[in-house]
C-alpha cells in the first residue's frame, strides 16, 4: 500500500473515529434527550409516590393519633363511667344499707303486730288447731304458765276469806261485781252471820240490806239462804268437797266450785271466769266460748298440778294488763308470747297509764293480802262500819 492510500485510510478511519464520536454523542444526546423526560417522569412519579406514601404516613399517623386520642377519651369516658357506676353502686348500696337498717327497725317494731296479726288469721280461719298440734299448744301453754309465774309469783285468791264458807259465799257474791266489792262487803256480813247455820236463819231483808254493794243483791240472797240450809241440812254444815256436790247448792256452779276446792282444799281445778276465757282465746290455746268446753281444752294443756295456780295468774293478768276493750300490749311482759299482740295501746308510756291495781301504784282488791303481796291492801267500804256491818 502507498503512502496515499495510507493516508486516506487512516483519513477515512480518522472520519470514521471523528464521525463516530460525533455520532455516538448525537446519539447519547439523543438517548439524554429521550432519557431526560423519562427521568423526570420517574422523578414525578417517585416524587408523587413520595408524597403519597408520605401523605399516606402523615394520613396514618394523624390516623393513629386520632385513634389514639378516641382510645383515651374513650378510656377517660369508660373510666369516668365506671367511676360514676361505681359511685352510683356504691351510693344505691349505700341506700339499700340506710333502707335496711331502717326496714329491719321497722320490721322489729312491726314484729309483734304482724305476729298478731298472724295469729287473728290463723284463729279465724279455724282456731289454734287450724294451723297448730296439740303437742305445740300445749308447749306455748306451759310457757306462758311459767313467763306468767314469774311476773305474779304472788298471785292468789283475790277474795278474803278464813275457812271453806267464806269463800263459798265470797264466791257467789262476786258474780257481776268486783273481788274488791266483794272484800269491802263481806266483814259485816260474816260478822253477823259467821257459820252456815247462822244464815241460813237470817232475815232476808237484812241479808239482802248487807249485800246491796254487790249488786243482784235480791236474787243473791236467796242463793245464799238455800246454799245456808242444805249445808246445814245435808252436809252437816261442812262445804262440799267434790264438785258434783258442790254443784247441787243453789248458786253454785262449776267455777264457783273450782274456787272452793281449789283454795280452800287444795284440789287442782281451773276457774273459767270472763277473764280466763277471753285471755286463753287471745292467747289461741282456744276458740270455744263455753266455759265448759274451755276447761276441758285448757286442762288437757297444761299439768293438773298447775291448773289452779294458772287459773290465779291468767285472772291476775287480765285484770291487771291484758284488759277486755283496750290491753296494755306495750307494757306487757310476755308480749313476745302472744299471738294477739298489738289489739291494745302499743306504746308503752300509754300502755302504763291503763295499768291496774298493785301494777299501775294502786291498792290490790284484799282488805288483807298474803304476806308476799307488793301492793297495798285495799282500804274497807266507806259508807259502812266493817265491825258491825251498819250504815253509817
Amino acid at each position: 500500500m502507498t503512502a496515499t492510500e495510507d493516508s486516506a485510510v487512516g483519513e477515512q478511519a480518522t472520519g470514521r473515529r471523528a464521525t463516530a464520536p460525533g455520532e455516538s454523542g448525537a446519539q447519547d444526546g439523543g438517548s439524554r434527550a429521550e432519557a431526560a423526560p423519562a427521568g423526570k417522569k420517574t422523578a414525578a412519579k417517585k416524587t408523587a409516590a413520595e408524597k403519597t406514601s408520605a401523605e399516606k404516613t402523615s394520613a396514618e399517623k394523624t390516623a393513629a393519633k386520632k385513634t389514639t386520642a378516641e382510645k383515651s377519651v374513650a378510656k377517660k369516658a369508660g373510666a369516668a363511667r365506671k367511676t360514676s357506676a361505681e359511685k352510683t353502686s356504691a351510693g344505691r348500696s349505700a341506700a339499700k344499707k340506710t333502707a335496711g337498717k331502717a326496714a329491719g327497725k321497722t320490721a322489729a317494731k312491726a314484729a309483734p303486730a304482724k305476729k298478731a296479726a298472724v295469729g287473728r288469721k290463723s284463729a279465724s280461719a279455724g282456731g289454734p288447731a287450724a294451723g297448730e298440734s296439740r303437742a305445740a299448744r300445749a308447749r306455748r301453754a306451759e310457757r306462758i304458765n311459767e313467763a306468767l309465774a314469774e311476773v305474779y309469783y304472788y298471785a292468789h285468791p283475790e277474795l278474803d276469806f278464813e275457812n271453806p264458807f267464806e269463800l263459798l259465799v265470797a264466791t257467789v257474791l262476786s258474780a257481776q261485781t268486783t273481788d274488791l266489792r266483794v272484800n269491802q262487803t263481806t266483814p259485816a256480813l260474816f260478822a253477823a252471820y259467821p257459820t252456815p247455820e247462822d244464815m241460813a236463819a237470817a232475815d232476808p231483808e237484812q241479808l239482802e240490806e248487807l249485800i246491796r254493794p254487790t249488786g243482784f243483791f235480791r236474787s243473791k240472797a236467796k242463793s245464799l239462804l238455800g246454799l245456808s240450809a242444805a249445808l246445814r241440812d245435808e252436809f252437816g254444815g261442812e262445804v262440799p268437797r267434790t264438785v258434783d256436790e258442790l254443784v247441787t247448792l243453789p248458786g253454785v256452779g262449776r267455777k264457783t266450785a273450782f274456787v272452793v276446792l281449789g283454795n280452800a282444799y287444795g284440789v287442782p281445778g281451773l276457774t273459767v271466769d270472763t277473764h280466763f276465757g277471753r285471755l286463753v282465746r287471745r292467747w289461741h290455746l282456744t276458740d270455744e266460748t263455753d266455759a265448759v268446753k274451755v276447761e276441758r281444752e285448757i286442762d288437757a294443756l297444761l299439768p293438773k298440778s298447775e291448773w289452779t295456780m294458772f287459773s290465779h295468774r291468767t285472772i291476775f293478768h287480765g285484770r291487771r294488763i291484758c284488759h277486755s276493750r283496750k290491753p296494755a300490749c306495750g307494757a306487757c311482759p310476755i308480749a313476745e308470747l302472744c299471738p294477739s299482740y298489738g289489739e291494745g295501746e302499743t306504746d308503752p308510756e300509754k300502755a302504763k297509764k291503763l295499768l291496774k291495781y298493785e301494777m299501775g301504784g294502786r291498792p290490790g282488791q284484799r282488805l288483807k293480802p298474803p304476806a308476799d303481796y307488793p301492793g297495798q291492801p285495799a282500804p274497807p267500804l266507806p259508807s259502812r262500819d266493817p265491825a258491825d256491818g251498819a250504815a253509817r
